[in-house]
Formats: structure tokens, sequence, C-alpha cells
């Protein structure tokens, strides 16, 4: 990890100069998703935010194990990260299965807010698609009605099975794996940056 880490970590003045096609993980957890993505597209730059060593750490194995040249880590809070990233510059971004932070007095801690939803909405590309999962009922809706809000994002569904069924080319992460064995419901919604011209307010 000391070797690793130092090599593959970026600051934020640094990620508008990685190569393009650019995707963003926000709390990879453990870090399986990312990896998967990354070896099944290894001509897109997977870039993974993460505050926790352990899951840091278990990033950096499976990117030792699998041979990955293709993933770039910021071991910090996101919001340090999105403000740096340049207007249009990430193709696809994930936030999935983060901390819901249940109790009514730390909502504020989440990190689905107007605030990081505008600053989503100025770094991702014209079409983009932004994946969130989670398998916490009360922060899909509270994800869900923020989300809506937003003249920049279009909601991808067109019934009950479009959010009851992780994408096909995704993979489980541990935390929805040990939700699924409790017996949760998980719940994934796909959103797309509308065109810019056709975005009002955004």
């Amino acid at each position: 990890m000391d070797q690793q880490l130092p090599r593959l970590s970026v600051a934020p003045d640094q990620a508008n100069r990685l190569p393009r096609p650019l995707w963003l993980e926000i709390g990879f957890g453990g870090g399986e998703h990312l990896a998967a993505q990354a070896a099944a597209h290894p001509g897109v730059t997977l870039l993974g935010c993460e505050t926790f060593v352990n899951g840091i750490a278990r990033l950096l194995g499976l990117i030792a194990e699998h041979r990955l040249d293709n993933v770039r880590l910021f071991p910090d809070d996101a919001t340090l990260l999105l403000p740096a990233l340049a207007d249009a510059s990430v193709e696809r971004a994930f936030l999935l299965f983060l901390d819901p932070w249940p109790k009514t007095r730390h909502h504020k801690r989440r990190f689905v807010q107007p605030n990081t939803l505008r600053e989503l909405a100025r770094v991702l590309a014209d079409g983009a698609e932004l994946r969130f999962a989670s398998d916490h009922a009360e922060y899909v809706r509270w994800t869900l009605a923020l989300m809506l809000d937003h003249p920049a994002f279009a909601w991808d569904a067109h019934g009950p099975e479009d959010w009851r069924q992780r994408p096909a080319d995704a993979v489980a992460t541990r935390y929805e794996a040990k939700a699924l064995a409790r017996g949760e419901r998980c719940y994934y919604l796909r959103f797309r940056r509308r065109l810019r011209a056709a975005a009002s307010g955004d």
C-alpha cells in the first residue's frame, strides 16, 4: 500500500489530466464494483473516491491481482474533488450503497444534497449516466426527490423492474451482498444528464 497508493493517487488539480473517457465512483467501499468496471472497460479511466483506509487497501489488492492500469484514486472526501473537475468531464458516475445517515439529525451528512447535485450536474457530460443504489428506502426516496427536482437530470425508468434489478453490467458490492443476505430490498436508480441546451436552470 505504501508504494501503490502514492503512485495511483491524484490530487484535485491533477484529475483533469487523466485520460478520457473518465468514470467516477464516489464511496467505492471495498472496490469490488470499481475493479470490475475497470477490468471490463480497459479503455476507460476509473477514478474512485473513498475515505476509509480498509476499503482503499482492498481496492489496491484487486488492482494488483487483476493488473489493472486504468484505476486512479482520490483517498479523501469526494466533495473536495468535485469542484476541481472540469465541466462535462465525467461520462459516468456511481453512488453505490453510500452511508444513508438514517437519523434525521444526521441527514445533512448525506452525500446526496442540492449542492453536490449541482456539482455533479456541472461535471457530467451531456448524456452521461449517474447510477445510485441503496438498500435504505428512505434514502432512496430522498435521492429521488432531489434528483427529480433538478432540471439537469432525467430518471431512466419505465417500470418497477428498472429500479428493482441491478444493471446487467454491474457487480454486487460487499455492502449490497450483506443487505441481500439480511433479506433487504435493494433499489437501483439510473439518471441521465440532460443536454445542456435542453435543461433550463442548470
